[in-house]
């Protein structure tokens, strides 16, 4: 299957989980999985939540993201990965004065 996030419409969300500024996403969704392809932009976060029926993959394309992952603070690059695994929360941030690409997976666990 080829999932192809050119002919998906891209949202605009402002405040993603409680969080502050916009991300911009197109996002393929089925009953096991969520995998979006996000632009984090300058000095929008996510709110903090629990992963606690699945977990998070997280490939940075381009810039620099912060994550809070259980009480840590981690910086993940482009060409790196933060796990989110289930049962662990974080929240992230783009503390850049350039937007962040990312890849995401939300595996689903049923």
């Amino acid at each position: 299957m080829v999932i192809d996030f050119n002919q998906i419409q891209e949202e605009e969300v402002e405040g993603f989980k409680g969080g502050k500024g916009i991300l911009r996403t197109r996002n393929f969704v089925d009953s096991k999985v969520r995998i979006m392809r996000s632009t984090l932009t300058p000095g929008a976060s996510s709110g903090n939540h629990l992963h606690g029926e699945n977990c998070e993959v997280i490939y940075v394309l381009s810039g620099k993201m912060t994550f809070h992952y259980d009480g840590k603070t981690e910086e993940c690059s482009a060409g790196q990965v933060h796990y989110c695994p289930k049962g662990h929360q974080h929240w992230f941030e783009n503390l850049t004065d350039a937007n962040v690409d990312y890849f995401a997976v939300v595996a689903e666990h049923h």
